[in-house]
């Protein structure tokens, strides 16, 4: 089953960066939703969408996707850009 390796990007509704060096395996659906026919929730019978496993850096995950036979596609990491400006460019 196919993954994917990635960083979480920081939030944007807030000016912290909590718990974005960790990398995280996401396991690609195997099936596509579909609603509940008495409810009408979206739910699949694919119990590996729930699985994120953390990992330290880039070369952990792989290392574990290596060792259990994982196909993943890793997404690097945006570079971070600062906009630097001061409280009077606010006004001008």
């Amino acid at each position: 089953m196919p993954a994917r390796i990635y960083q979480r990007p920081k939030n944007a509704m807030q000016s912290g960066k909590a718990r974005t060096a960790d990398w995280l395996l996401e396991f690609a659906p195997a099936e596509a939703k579909r609603p509940d026919p008495l409810m009408g929730w979206a739910g699949s019978g694919d119990t590996q969408q729930q699985v994120v496993l953390k990992f330290e850096s880039e070369a952990d995950a792989r290392a574990y996707a290596d060792k259990y036979g994982i196909a993943v596609h890793v997404t690097p990491t945006p570079p971070r850009r600062l906009k630097l400006q001061s409280y009077a460019d606010n006004f001008r």
